[in-house]
């Protein structure tokens, strides 16, 4: 488990960027937090990390954002709206889990049942006590990691 504090949204990017240079194909992410903790700048930095120039937002409507011109393929799922499981079936989630891209899904813990064996939980957590812009940021291995 690694725990990681930033104190600006930059911080916070430049921590994305950084997982996302690291990133190997296939690996899969979830990413938790409350809204407005900095989900979005995280994942902006991932697809910069990834040699993605094209605006990353959040697929709130669309479940899935792929995002193809980088280093390798970019899956970025929102889950937040999501009914059921199936609703994940229905398009194909195992394509984008278990291929040759990085996969990163928001709010994952509403799909628990069909995450892979490994994956690495992502969880960015605010503390006003020690300011506006601090966050913590935790990233702990799930399964038998790679």
């Amino acid at each position: 488990m690694q725990i990681v504090e930033t104190f600006s949204p930059e911080e916070t990017f430049e921590l994305g960027r950084k997982l996302g240079q690291q990133s190997q194909p296939g690996q899969v992410y979830t990413l938790i937090g409350d809204l407005g903790v900095g989900k979005t700048v995280f994942t902006q930095g991932m697809a910069k990390g990834l040699m993605i120039e094209e605006p990353v937002s959040s697929p709130t409507f669309t479940i899935v954002q792929v995002y193809e011109e980088g280093k390798m393929p970019f899956y970025h799922f929102d889950v937040y709206r999501i009914g059921d499981v199936e609703e994940m079936e229905e398009i194909g989630y195992e394509d984008y889990f278990y291929g040759q891209g990085i996969t990163l899904i928001e709010w994952a813990n509403l799909i628990q049942e069909i995450l892979p064996e490994n994956y690495q939980e992502i969880k960015i957590e605010k503390d006003l006590e020690k300011g506006f812009d601090y966050r913590r940021i935790t990233i702990r291995e799930h399964g038998g990691g790679r």
